[in-house]
């Protein structure tokens, strides 16, 4: 059984949101501020959560610096966002973060349940089929899903690693954001470029000696991304 952590200081939505997730079969813990959240994770408690369902609004630590602490312990913790608002900038704060998804209230019980279906997949274990491949110190080793830079072991997030893979199995191809968001956040109902320029971001920021001038994930302007120089 999934166990989802959700951080929610409205009593009344937490209610809502936790009845939702038991009833769709999911372990739930409830933290009402940040300073829970980050207690019980660093807890016995804390070793059985597979997902952080977590509120920007939040009194007291905020979610975007929930979301970096959660981070700065675990890259692999799934982190699903929850904002009032479609607001630009609250949305690219959040996933530059590290948050893996987001999702605005109101949310529907079948939205919400879907991104955290689709984030567990993420999260899963999974090689994508093809070589390992490397570009210029870059070793991506697709059966044993390790990367190292320059000889460094390099550790990544989910959300991100399945990023690599996908744009690294087609050296040279152009990616559209539109196919790396259904292939990699299986996001075929709902486009949204942020998730994967978010994502890039984050990823270059580990693997470029430059982030600024990225040698392995190159952008193409109007289509996409692709790996490494044609």
């Amino acid at each position: 059984m999934p166990h989802v952590l959700l951080i929610e200081d409205d009593a009344s939505v937490r209610d809502g949101m936790e009845l939702v997730l038991r009833r769709h079969g999911y372990g739930v813990d409830t933290a009402a501020t940040g300073e829970q959240a980050l207690a019980l994770l660093a807890g016995e408690r804390g070793a059985r959560v597979e997902l952080a369902v977590l509120d920007l609004m939040l009194p007291g630590i905020d979610g975007f610096e929930v979301c970096r602490r959660i981070r700065a312990r675990s890259a692999t913790l799934p982190v699903i966002m929850l904002t009032a608002r479609g607001d630009d900038s609250d949305i690219v704060t959040g996933l530059e973060a590290g948050a893996d998804d987001y999702v605005v209230k109101p949310v529907t019980a079948p939205v919400l349940e879907a991104r955290i279906r689709a984030a567990l997949r993420r999260a899963e274990p999974s090689a994508r089929q093809g070589p390992d491949a490397g570009l210029a110190g870059l070793v991506i080793d697709r059966a044993g899903l390790t990367i190292t830079r320059n000889g460094t072991p390099v550790p990544l997030p989910p959300t991100e690693m399945r990023l690599l893979l996908e744009l690294s199995a087609a050296p040279g191809r152009v990616l559209s954001r539109e196919h790396l968001l259904e292939s990699v956040w299986d996001h075929n109902f709902l486009g949204d470029s942020r998730l994967v320029d978010a994502a890039v971001g984050r990823l270059r920021a580990k693997i470029e000696d430059i982030p600024a001038k990225p040698r392995y994930v190159q952008t193409v302007r109007g289509f996409g991304y692709r790996f490494g120089p044609l």
